[in-house]
């Protein structure tokens, strides 16, 4: 069964590689292959996943598989092999990913049919699977690197697709960029452990096993640095600020981004190191609040977005925050519970976009919608359910997995991370419902062209919309006459509070509370009609420009490191580097013509060479002979 692992990771990589191949040498036209090829194969390593979950599910909780494909390098005593494990939280990331990247890769084949570069792109798309799924099967952290990397490499491919128009190429370097800023953190705690430990094998296992004999500060330093390569592929703040423009890539793009892969990395390293965290709880509270920042601050954003596909992207940038809140206070089942939920009703949300895009021609402002809901009927019901699970609406899955969230930041105490996400709650209802109302409801304009959408477009919604509906049924807890099969399946080690039931109703009452608060604002503002928000007042124009923080990075930044190249170049380089080697050119070049003086091939100036020579040599034979 362990030998599954290696081809879970293979086949989208082989996959890949193949249709990079076959588009390269001109076969562009066969759509057929390249859809067969493209959707099989994370169809198969959903199935091979399958097994490996069933396999754990029949085992013990402390059961993991290992495999060893070969050794990639060996110095001395010290080896890093290319090996993977499957532990539970590995099944149920495995579980998502492939279920629902298989389902997006389906809805692509009917969203890219047009595109002239159909085969480039499930090529990318199966790396991105891949990548991923290295990412989450590595048995060490070095190899989870290599995945993390190539998940960023993937992403800046897709976000770029589109690379005939430079914004899009800027959006991927600025994607490309910030994670890199994230990843320097990540490879220094790597570097930082690996030292540490005294190059003891560096596995997951044996880091755990060792991790006890650290300093706790030396935990707390790898425990931050790891976190902000988490900041950077989760979105978290300040390292946010290429998710929205990552939204130039097609939309099947920001599904599997936002849903399968990518920005979930950040998440499930923080829970695959919770040995780590827990030896250093002030740590997971700076985690955790930094999380409460950023879903609210993303709420505040989106609130006031009229990009359809932006606002989805400031969602997920606040619901991650959600997922870090959990894992920082060490709740890192209700955490991954959330991450699980969350893949299937923002797939759908994000696909449900991609549908409205394509039927009103590529049209992505809201403002300019309205009324839809007669005309894309399937679309809409979908959505609606999507926009109830998100915004915790019972007994739809986001509820669950939110509530457990909230119920664990009030037990530990934070009491302001635990309001920050409340209001944050209230907030995600309002500006989904707004989306919701302004898009399906709202009095918009005359359709008369609107194409019927293609069952492979419209078909995953329904499944999807299923998942959003009922995913959450798995972790429902005691206190609403469930087992929590989730938490007790997946087995972290927590070291959250647990609160009385009494006290989980009346929060559960409350986030509800939140919620219809936020939704019937919504319902008042935009159900019936809705303007394009104008920054007549200082909050919305600091609101609606994201509180100019890309201006701000530009101006502190963007623009002094441009000033140092610059500098670099014209200064330094110019006039100080190149301008110490042409002294030494121009001191040769003169040197070169004295010397010309002394080898002119004339001879009488080559007798009076000899005659000075004769002199000088006499006048030091006198001064010696003087001496004696």
């Amino acid at each position: 069964m362990s030998t599954l692992l290696i081809w879970i990771v293979l086949i989208p990589f082989l996959s890949a590689a193949l249709m990079g191949l076959v588009y390269l040498t001109g076969l562009r036209s066969n759509h057929l292959f390249y859809t067969i090829t493209g959707i099989l194969a994370p169809l198969l390593s959903g199935l091979f996943s399958l097994f490996i979950g069933w396999e754990l599910l029949g085992s013990s909780a402390d059961v993991v598989l290992h495999v060893e494909a070969f050794q990639w390098i060996a110095l001395g005593d010290f080896d890093i092999a290319v090996a993977f494990m499957a532990d539970r939280l590995t099944a149920v990331m495995l579980f998502f990913i492939t279920f629902i990247g298989t389902l997006i890769h389906i809805y692509a084949a009917g969203y890219m049919s047009d595109d002239e570069a159909y085969g480039k792109f499930f090529s990318f798309f199966n790396l991105f699977m891949g990548s991923m799924l290295l990412l989450v099967l590595a048995d060490n952290p070095i190899i989870m690197f290599v995945g993390w990397e190539l998940v960023g490499l993937s992403s800046y491919l897709l976000i770029g697709f589109y690379h005939q128009d430079a914004k899009n190429i800027k959006a991927a370097n600025k994607a490309f960029m910030l994670n890199r800023v994230g990843d320097f953190g990540f490879i220094i705690a790597l570097s930082v452990l690996f030292i540490a430990l005294e190059g003891d094998a560096f596995t997951f296992e044996s880091i755990k096993a060792n991790i006890g004999f650290l300093d706790n500060s030396l935990i707390a330093l790898v425990g931050m640095l790891l976190f902000v390569g988490a900041m950077g592929k989760s979105a978290q703040i300040p390292l946010y600020v290429w998710l929205p423009d990552a939204m130039a890539g097609p939309t099947p793009v920001s599904a599997l981004i936002h849903a399968a892969t990518m920005v979930t990395a950040g998440v499930y390293m923080v829970a695959r190191f919770s040995f780590l965290y827990n030896e250093v709880p002030e740590v997971g509270e700076f985690i955790a609040l930094i999380g409460a920042f950023s879903a609210l601050f993303a709420a505040l954003i989106a609130s006031y977005q009229s990009d359809i596909k932006k606002i989805l992207a400031y969602s997920t940038m606040s619901q991650l925050g959600y997922m870090f809140i959990a894992v920082g206070l060490g709740a890192y089942s209700s955490g991954i519970f959330h991450v699980f939920t969350h893949a299937f009703f923002k797939a759908l949300l994000f696909m449900g976009a991609g549908a409205v895009i394509v039927a009103l021609h590529h049209e992505q402002n809201i403002f300019k919608m309205g009324g839809l809901r007669k005309h894309l009927g399937l679309v809409y019901v979908t959505m609606f359910i999507a926009t109830l699970a998100i915004s915790g609406i019972p007994p739809f899955s986001g509820f669950f997995s939110k509530d457990a969230i909230l119920a664990a930041a009030f037990a530990s105490g934070n009491y302001g991370i635990w309001m920050m996400a409340t209001l944050t709650a209230m907030l995600t209802a309002y500006y989904m419902f707004r989306m919701l109302f302004i898009v399906f409801f709202a009095n918009g304009h005359e359709y008369s062209n609107i194409p019927v959408l293609s069952r492979m477009m419209t078909w995953p919604l329904v499944v999807l919309a299923v998942g959003s509906a009922f995913a959450g049924l798995l972790g429902v807890n005691e206190a609403y006459g469930g087992s929590n099969g989730f938490a007790s399946f997946i087995a972290l080690p927590d070291r959250s509070h647990q609160l009385s039931h009494l006290a989980e109703y009346m929060l559960g009452f409350l986030n509800v509370l939140m919620a219809l608060i936020g939704t019937g604002l919504a319902y008042k503002m935009f159900a019936v009609s809705a303007k394009e928000p104008i920054g007549d007042t200082f909050w919305k124009s600091l609101v609606m420009h994201k509180f100019y923080i890309d201006e701000l990075y530009d101006r502190l930044i963007v623009r002094t490191l441009r000033m140092l190249s610059v500098m670099s170049d014209k200064v330094i380089d110019n006039k100080g580097v190149d301008g110490i080697l042409h002294l030494f050119v121009s001191g040769y070049k003169t040197a070169g013509l004295l010397f010309t003086r002394l080898q002119n091939g004339k001879v009488r100036y080559y007798a009076l060479y000899i005659l000075a020579g004769i002199a000088v040599m006499s006048l030091l034979m006198l001064d010696t002979m003087e001496a004696m």
